[in-house]
């Protein structure tokens, strides 16, 4: 009988450091979405964002996506990606604020990476406020498709001048 009580007392011991790691892991991870101002931004492309995504300025989260939605509207702005994040209330971003998608690292996640401008204008804090200057992501396949094209373009280039050095 006294064997029963340490096992369940161990067991315990047990589900309470459990529980004190996930807590922790949880508060560490800062899944969190930011509660502030809503700004907008268009995108030709979002690769790898998706709703709660981190909007970070400088490595530091200050924000989250709250949505994507797909302009289908005939205009200028048809077929790109209407991005609105929000921004925590004690950030205030210049005009010129640029938003790019920006990589963790080659295998990682994606994050909206808000760089800010030096304009003295704000953008309004009231949920109308736009950042009109983007970047869509880089693709590692596109590069790696320029880096080949390049190449062989390169060669063929020096065959076609005719600086081969047989030939004076």
């Amino acid at each position: 009988m006294g064997h029963n009580v340490f096992e369940t007392i161990l067991g315990a011991v047990v589900l309470a450091f459990a529980a004190l790691f996930l807590v922790f892991a949880y508060n560490s991870a800062d899944l969190h979405k930011v509660q502030g101002y809503t700004v907008t931004a268009n995108f030709p492309m979002v690769d790898g964002v998706k709703d709660g995504t981190d909007v970070k300025i400088n490595g530091v989260k200050v924000g989250s996506i709250q949505g994507l939605k797909l302009n289908t509207e005939p205009g200028p702005s048809q077929y790109l990606v209407s991005v609105s994040m929000s921004v925590a209330n004690s950030i205030q971003l210049p005009t010129d604020t640029i938003a790019m998608v920006s990589s963790e690292s080659l295998l990682g996640g994606k994050y909206m990476s808000l760089e800010p401008g030096v304009d003295e204008t704000m953008i309004k804090t009231d949920g109308t406020g736009r950042i009109s200057r983007t970047q869509a992501p880089l693709r590692l396949d596109d590069l790696i498709g320029q880096l080949i094209y390049s190449n062989k373009r390169g060669d063929g280039d020096k065959k076609a001048s005719g600086t081969d050095a047989e030939h004076p």
